[in-house]
């Protein structure tokens, strides 16, 4: 078998399709997740601390507030996906 007609089985099978579709589809996502946490929660968390940006706050030399942000972020993140997976679960066992 010539490389070329291994690169096109290997193309034509279900899981590499599958992963494609999986990649594409999880960085749209991303997209809407980052810009609910971006702003939408992040705003509300600064308000209720009392600041402009989380992005801002620093203590002399140190900008720590990007490093909260991502924190934060990621947190929020892993929240949003994890409730997804759980109701994704859970859809499934009643099917």
């Amino acid at each position: 078998m010539g490389f070329i007609s291994e690169f096109k089985e290997f193309i034509n099978k279900g899981n590499v399709i599958d992963l494609a579709v999986a990649v594409i589809l999880g960085g749209a996502f991303q997209k809407i997740v980052d810009s609910l946490v971006n702003d939408m929660i992040m705003p509300v968390i600064a308000l209720v601390g009392g600041f402009n940006k989380i992005e801002d706050l620093k203590a002399g030399p140190f900008t720590y507030g990007k490093l909260l942000a991502s924190g934060i972020n990621f947190l929020l993140i892993a929240l949003v996906l994890f409730s997804i997976v759980k109701i994704m679960n859970k859809a499934k066992e009643k099917i």
